[in-house]
């Protein structure tokens, strides 16, 4: 049986199978071995199809006859006819402890994080390395940690560059929409929350591929191993209940990371700063209808929606006579920042002329290019 960690883990939710489970390693650690086998027994009791569970559940019978060295250990005669399956469940096992160990700082956000507006009312943030999602609240104080759970991946791990290379895609995406369970097969479990893969960014360098989701395990499953997926993030469908009953459709963020970094929202509102800069002059200049200054901050290699920025610009040139040098306002203003060989920022706003009540909910998706932000794709969505 694994030791489990010096300090005491922090809470997350007590009514979760993996908590009990990790309450479980705490009482082996501490040599109280007959409450461990009691709360096993009840475990497997309520999760029956929880593997892991079950293999700690055997441990802690052999234990009583015999020295138990680490997760599944049984005979070699026994263990070599599911030797995958128990390297699998070794690893889930690690991936567990080593999560709740390693709890991230207290207040501290995902650094794609910057900003998130009022229409942001939950964020996900998934370390595809440590099998981990994160769920948060957007409160009027800022991002608060309210849940996080254990995950599946790719057969390949990550970083989807192709149609059927079984990789879980990397980048800033949305939910758009939940699939109802009973219009699923059972191997999606409690439901599905597709995602915007592959993304402008995504599609930009090329990567193919899509049906990704969030979704649940099969009814005789109750979590699959850290790599077992086609390309989607897979959670217990307790797990992935209790999001799909938090989370809304359209507004709700997911950044993929292979390594989250956390830092402070100081931290996040001091990155963000230059970036605000040239967002507030790309309004500026539209605000004042200065069509050149306005085109300045495109990319040659703009898109919107297969248009170039040659055939896109007249609508631009449209959209500038109707507000006629009033003032715009971006409202709801959100900023999500991906980081890999460039910068991108994922900004969503509201664009509302001075005079006006409302106006189009736009996405662009810039890229910092010579040391300039540049946008690449501009999108009305709602």
């Amino acid at each position: 049986m694994p030791a489990s960690p010096a300090a005491p883990i922090a809470p997350v939710d007590p009514g979760l199978a993996e908590r009990r489970l990790i309450e479980i390693y705490q009482l082996v650690a501490r040599s109280e071995s007959r409450q461990a086998l009691e709360q096993a027994q009840d475990l497997v009791r309520d999760y029956p199809h929880f593997q892991l569970a079950q293999l700690v559940y055997g441990d802690l019978l052999s234990a009583r006859i015999r020295q138990v060295q680490t997760v599944g250990d049984v005979p070699e005669s026994i263990s070599m006819g599911g030797a995958t399956a128990l390297s699998e469940l070794r690893d889930e096992s690690q991936l567990r402890l080593r999560a709740l160990r390693e709890r991230p700082p207290a207040g501290a956000v995902p650094s794609q994080f910057l900003a998130l507006s009022s229409r942001n009312r939950h964020a996900i943030a998934i370390d595809a390395s440590h099998s981990r999602l994160y769920l948060f609240e957007n409160k009027a104080s800022g991002l608060t940690l309210i849940g996080d759970y254990y995950i599946s991946i790719g057969k390949s791990g990550y970083d989807k560059k192709t149609e059927g290379d079984s990789r879980t895609p990397l980048g800033v995406y949305f939910i758009t929409g939940s699939l109802d369970p009973r219009s699923l097969k059972d191997y999606y479990g409690s439901g599905a929350l597709p995602i915007n893969y592959p993304n402008e960014l995504d599609n930009r360098r090329g990567k193919t591929g899509s049906g990704i989701w969030l979704h649940g395990t099969p009814p005789n499953q109750f979590a699959r191993p850290p790599q077992a997926s086609d390309g989607c993030v897979v959670l217990a469908n307790p797990d992935l209940a209790k999001i799909i009953r938090t989370v809304q459709t359209r507004t709700t963020p997911v950044v993929i990371a292979p390594v989250l970094q956390w830092i402070t929202p100081n931290v996040a509102r001091q990155e963000s700063k230059p970036f605000e800069a040239a967002l507030a002059a790309w309004q500026s200049a539209k605000s004042r209808g200065n069509m050149d200054q306005v085109l300045s901050f495109y990319s040659p290699d703009f898109h919107s929606n297969g248009k170039t920025l040659a055939e896109w610009t007249p609508g631009l040139r449209s959209q500038l006579a109707k507000t006629r040098g009033r003032a715009i306002e971006l409202k709801d203003l959100s900023m999500l920042r991906w980081t890999d060989a460039a910068d991108t920022m994922v900004v969503t706003f509201g664009e509302v002329a001075d005079g006006r009540r409302s106006g189009p909910t736009r996405r662009q998706y810039w890229e910092r290019q010579r040391g300039q932000w540049k946008i690449f794709y501009e999108g009305v969505i709602g």
